[in-house]
């Protein structure tokens, strides 16, 4: 038997100011409203479906602000303002972002959004409808097609099609945040259901094995460029990990099993805090499993099954993810046609079936064999670049699936119960799910950089008598990965701006007057 595991990743990085109180980007309520409700909701039409589902606390608690504190973000703000009062800075600040969505596969496909769109592209002069209609469109098509479909007010404005009112946006805006409203409250109905496992990410998706000590990153390519002042930090990973755990456990009344170490980055460092907390299985990339039983070749025999850490604080299940099938999802099927992607996708999964069969299985002589592949991927950015947000190829993947015979799809925690994993491993190799090494996170001048600017601040607060609660969560908060991601590869310089934001709050926090380098961009 093949037994499926999907692990779909939630994630956005921390906006929030925790100064103001607001957020700098919108990312957290748009992906909120667009992916993680329904991927959730779409279950209910595939009983036999079972899939895992990974939170980061992070990005949770900000949809939490959203529906409890009132959070904000500046691109609510401005469409919250009636258009006839909006300045010349608001509607430049319109005109440049408001078409911040898939032009093929999203605006396009509304005649409106599209005209502006080719409006603002020719440089024309937008009149006050143009822009009441901007604030409109932007905001209803960031919202997934189910919900426009099947929420009778949303349905009433998508059929207007132009020359909105105040009153249309207003529904728009105040449906987003009852849609944001339903996210946790439908994770865990569908855990307790058993169809869905949650799993858990370091609360602010920190890389670990780099928090620990960055010279780590050279046990995954010996090239790779540090930073003159090193970050050794192991009590800040433990810490990660351990607060991530905790924020589960208040929000789904029970312990997690499994973990999705930020960006699948780990090393053997890490191993004894994950033990520690709890966590019973963690996700990898597949090439941390071949680095670490020193293969030179692909063995899916290897692949296809857990593996066991024993190590002296306890043992920890680990499970890889097939890179190719993960990729064909996240990266390639957008670009076919559904009914294709889904054949050659089921064609993969066929063949694996037979290798593994009892049909000549040459993987284990002849003889049958429960076997596990594993697809672990983003579970929100894949889809805006799918025809509707990706509904019409999860629709006929999901049917495909639950109608197979040979196909069995299952929680990880659920396949470890029936098939403990066997095989151990002695060590296990530092390195992430992109090439098995970390140089999407430092190695080049300006993450290096990055590094370095982290490890002043974070030598400063422990120098700090008294930082406060607030200080520490600005640190945590600066050791997520996806500022070190974008460092020096930021199309537009927000992530930068957000990073030297974050650390000028930090140095305002422990009342010292912040580095003068904060002021402008990061350069090597």
């Amino acid at each position: 038997m093949l037994n499926l595991a999907f692990i779909y990743h939630m994630h956005q990085p921390y906006y929030k100011n925790l100064l103001t109180g607001e957020s700098d980007l919108p990312w957290v309520r748009l992906h909120g409203v667009k992916d993680y409700l329904d991927m959730v909701q779409i279950l209910e039409k595939f009983p036999k479906m079972k899939l895992t589902f990974n939170v980061v606390p992070s990005l949770f608690e900000q949809i939490e602000d959203y529906n409890n504190a009132g959070l904000e973000d500046k691109y609510l703000k401005l469409s919250r303002k009636p258009a006839e009062q909006l300045t010349k800075a608001d509607k430049e600040f319109i005109l440049q972002n408001f078409f911040s969505i898939n032009k093929d596969k999203v605006i396009a496909f509304s005649p409106r959004y599209y005209q502006l769109y080719f409006k603002k592209k020719s440089g024309q002069e937008f009149n006050l409808a143009d822009y009441l209609d901007l604030q409109v469109c932007f905001n209803l098509f960031w919202i997934d097609p189910s919900f426009r479909i099947n929420i009778p007010e949303l349905k009433k404005v998508v059929d207007k099609e132009r020359f909105f009112s105040e009153a249309d946006k207003h529904i728009v805006l105040s449906q987003q945040l009852e849609i944001l409203k339903g996210i946790l409250p439908a994770y865990k109905k569908t855990q307790a259901s058993k169809q869905v496992e949650i799993s858990v990410t370091p609360y602010y998706h920190p890389i670990l094995p780099l928090l620990y000590d960055t010279n780590i990153a050279k046990e995954a390519n010996k090239k790779t460029l540090l930073p003159k002042e090193g970050f050794n930090y192991p009590l800040d990973a433990k810490y990660q990990i351990d607060s991530g755990v905790e924020f589960y456990k208040q929000r789904f009344d029970t312990q997690p099993l499994g973990m999705w170490p930020s960006e699948e980055g780990v090393s053997e460092h890490i191993l004894p805090y994950i033990i520690e907390s709890g966590i019973k299985w963690i996700v990898a990339d597949e090439a941390i499993l071949f680095k670490s039983l020193k293969l030179k070749k692909r063995d899916t025999k290897l692949l296809y099954q857990p593996h066991l850490l024993k190590r002296k604080e306890g043992q920890l299940n680990i499970v890889f993810r097939d890179r190719n099938l993960s990729d064909l999802i996240g990266f390639s099927y957008s670009d076919m046609k559904e009914v294709a992607a889904v054949n050659n996708f089921m064609t993969h999964l066929e063949n694996i079936n037979k290798a593994f069969s009892a049909k000549g299985g040459p993987a284990y002589g002849g003889k049958s064999k429960d076997i596990l592949v594993t697809i672990a991927m983003d579970g929100e950015n894949a889809w805006e670049y799918f025809r509707n947000d990706g509904h019409d190829f999860l629709d006929l993947l999901y049917k495909r699936i639950s109608e197979s015979e040979f196909i069995k799809t299952t929680t990880v925690s659920d396949y470890l119960k029936l098939n403990p994993a066997k095989r151990v491993i002695k060590r296990l190799s530092a390195g992430s799910w992109i090439y098995g090494e970390f140089g999407k996170w430092i190695g080049n001048p300006y993450k290096v950089k990055a590094w370095e600017w982290l490890a002043h601040a974070r030598k400063s607060i422990a120098e700090t008598k008294n930082p406060g609660d607030l200080a520490w969560k600005q640190i945590y908060i600066l050791e997520g990965s996806d500022w070190f991601w974008w460092a020096g590869e930021d199309p537009d310089g927000s992530f930068d701006r957000l990073f030297r934001l974050h650390l000028t709050n930090f140095y305002q926090l422990i009342k010292q007057a912040p580095p003068a380098y904060l002021a402008n961009p990061l350069v090597p």
